[in-house]
């Protein structure tokens, strides 16, 4: 496995990462020993980066992780973990709370929930408007000096607060939604972040499965499904992207490869700095997303590639109106 560089400081992890959200309900019912078993062969494939969220079926995917990782080395996994998000018992979204208290209070829960001494790299989900940002940033700063986190990280913010949470501490590395049909980060916010030494994790480089090639207009969604109300995969809109998609079938084809390796090579092909999370919920959706590391994109590849797909190509939103307004990264930007 090739490694990458998040941040300025030297940390080396997988040139892909594992993200773990859709192992706790967030794309319907999900089987618990496959899970174990993808986190077992991403690990076994040289993938060290494992991302999570305390919020991620309130605390089940923490502990899942636990499972996971009961008899491998804990300086053999990077754990990134997101903090914040508010759930009801219905689990409805209830805003963020990133006060230095909350901070302390998240971090001792998903501690112990995790089985660990200390978390890799620490964020908030989202920014709290309540809350400046260097509170937050400088309340995860004393439990790094305290060793219960290694480094800080930020998640869907803009460029104006990067720079304020840089001023208070290194920050490791922004996870935001970055993919062909998901651009809105070139502008202002990967410059800033390549000008401060801070690392990109990009999610959503399949756009939650839309551009994977498995995904039709006959696909059902499950209750609980994020899909169920993102506004990408509702009326005239999936028609638009999975026309998208088609675009991307020939050039896959061509290469011999997969549409979900092809975008997840164009988002490696972005730069060194950047470390897509794949979101495989079984060991065949692993395999696959795997293969991209082998599939070279020359130059020529790339230009058509953005041709299919050009900026601003993606209809609908990448969340809904509500959940929109709690993105500081789309305070500029209501669309890819």
């Amino acid at each position: 496995m090739n490694t990458r560089s998040l941040g300025s400081d030297g940390l080396k992890v997988s040139a892909l990462g594992l993200g773990c959200m859709g192992m706790s309900g967030a794309y319907g019912p999900s089987d618990e020993a496959e899970s174990i078993a993808t986190v077992h062969a991403s690990l076994d494939a040289g993938i060290n980066l494992l991302d999570t969220g305390d919020f991620y079926g309130m605390g089940h995917n923490e502990m899942l992780l636990q499972k996971a990782l009961d008899g491998h080395r804990r300086e053999d996994v990077v754990i990134s973990v997101k903090f914040g998000a508010l759930r009801g018992p219905a689990n409805e979204f209830g805003g963020v709370d990133a006060r230095p208290a909350a901070v302390k209070n998240f971090l001792a829960y998903s501690l112990k929930r995790l089985g660990t001494d200390y978390i890799d790299i620490y964020r908030a989900a989202r920014l709290d408007p309540a809350v400046p940002i260097e509170d937050t940033i400088g309340a995860i700063a004393e439990m790094v000096e305290k060793g219960y986190v290694r480094r800080i990280g930020l998640s869907e913010v803009g460029a104006e607060t990067i720079r304020r949470a840089q001023a208070v501490h290194p920050i490791c590395d922004l996870q935001i939604e970055y993919a062909i049909i998901t651009r809105g980060i070139e502008d202002e916010i990967l410059p800033i972040c390549r000008e401060l030494g801070i690392g990109i994790t990009a999610y959503g480089v399949l756009s939650r499965g839309l551009i994977s090639g498995h995904w039709s207009k006959d696909t059902s969604i499950q209750s609980g499904d994020f899909r169920g109300f993102s506004p990408r995969f509702q009326g005239e809109n999936i028609d638009r992207n999975l026309s998208l998609v088609d675009e991307l079938r020939a050039i896959a084809d061509a290469k011999g490869a997969s549409v979900a390796q092809v975008a997840i090579a164009w988002v490696l092909s972005r730069g060194e700095d950047i470390v897509p999370l794949v979101g495989a919920r079984t060991r065949g959706r692993l395999t696959e997303a795997l293969g991209a590391l082998d599939v070279n994109l020359t130059p020529d590849d790339i230009a058509q590639i953005e041709r299919a797909v050009p900026i601003g190509a993606a209809a609908g939103d990448r969340y809904p109106t509500a959940m929109m307004a709690h993105l500081d990264s789309e305070r500029k930007h209501t669309t890819s």
